[in-house]
């Protein structure tokens, strides 16, 4: 009983560290001065090489577990992960990082939109009740007024990133018997190719300090948080996973207003405990009481080595 208490306070500091972190990555974005397209490139650039060297030190490619199928999905969630990474950070250009952070977190009620839509999954009266105390929330933290495009821009790339991240959860939850790890790596390795077309070059000579937090996105963000997070879901229940993870966006609108001054408004603030409120009943209501896995960055299946972004919700 004690050892087992000590390894649940062990993982309780771990993922509060690796939420902790999660919550400084709007700051890196921002300072790091790039555009979001050369920001996720360069995150996937570095977290590729953090990850790779992790995996390999680990001895974690021997016996990996891939299948052609199974390399196939995780290369499938990575396309969604790299663009809802791109949306995410397209949203802090717009608006804000706490405005950003709070739509975000939307992402467990596309889940249950799109497991009714995709596998015509039931929606039981309770979970359409808080995904309508969600949309409630939702409206108020908007705040959007007319002619505010601004504000709806921010909101358009918020909602298409969660919209991106419950697909890549819905891709990933469906691989087994590969080191979470693994996953990710492929994850980030595939938006290299991916976000080449893209990236700004001509800006790398413009971007000066700015390149020391777009490596900290790769090795803190992408390599460091995810290391934490993988290790903490090994010794945590599912609802203390869920309790946990809403010290993201906490520490992203506390950092925000420390940094930047950014806040939102008195109404939009009614919002905020709605979405959170409704987020953790939806979570913990398709959660089984038992150990979480590891989620994909940005990251739970129910199996074990499985890596889904279903338990998290870090960017």
């Amino acid at each position: 009983m004690r050892n087992e208490s000590g390894t649940q306070a062990r993982g309780t500091v771990e993922l509060t560290l690796a939420m902790v972190l999660s919550g400084t990555l709007g700051i890196f974005v921002v300072e790091s001065g790039a555009s979001p397209f050369s920001v996720v490139f360069y995150r996937c650039l570095f977290g590729a090489l953090a990850l790779g060297v992790y995996s390999l030190v680990r001895g974690y490619f021997g016996g990996h577990g891939f299948t052609a199928k199974k390399l196939g999905l995780a290369a499938l969630g990575g396309v969604f992960i790299v663009f809802n990474w791109v949306f995410l950070f397209e949203a802090y250009e717009a608006t804000s990082i706490s405005f950003a952070t709070v739509v975000y977190h939307t992402q467990p009620f596309f889940l249950v939109v799109l497991g009714a839509v995709l596998f015509r999954e039931r929606i039981t009266a309770a979970k359409f009740g808080w995904l309508a105390v969600a949309f409630v929330g939702l409206v108020l933290v908007s705040g959007i007024r007319p002619g505010d495009t601004a504000s709806l821009k921010g909101l358009g790339f918020a909602l298409a990133a969660a919209v991106l991240y419950g697909l890549s959860t819905i891709v990933t939850k469906r691989i087994s018997g590969v080191r979470p790890h693994l996953i990710a790596l492929v994850q980030v390795l595939v938006g290299l190719p991916l976000l080449l077309p893209f990236v700004e070059f001509e800006e790398s000579g413009r971007i000066g300090s700015g390149w020391g937090w777009l490596v900290g996105l790769g090795f803190i963000h992408t390599g460091l948080m995810y290391v934490l997070m993988y290790a903490a879901y090994q010794k945590l229940p599912t609802a203390k996973i869920a309790v946990l993870a809403f010290t993201y966006p906490a520490v992203a609108m506390v950092a925000d207003w420390a940094v930047y001054g950014h806040h939102i408004g008195l109404v939009q603030a009614l919002g905020v405990p709605l979405i959170v409120l409704a987020s953790l009943r939806v979570t913990l209501a398709g959660s089984a009481p038992t150990r979480a896995s590891a989620p994909a960055p940005r990251t739970a299946a129910h199996a074990p080595e499985a890596a889904s972004p279903a338990a998290t919700r870090s960017a």
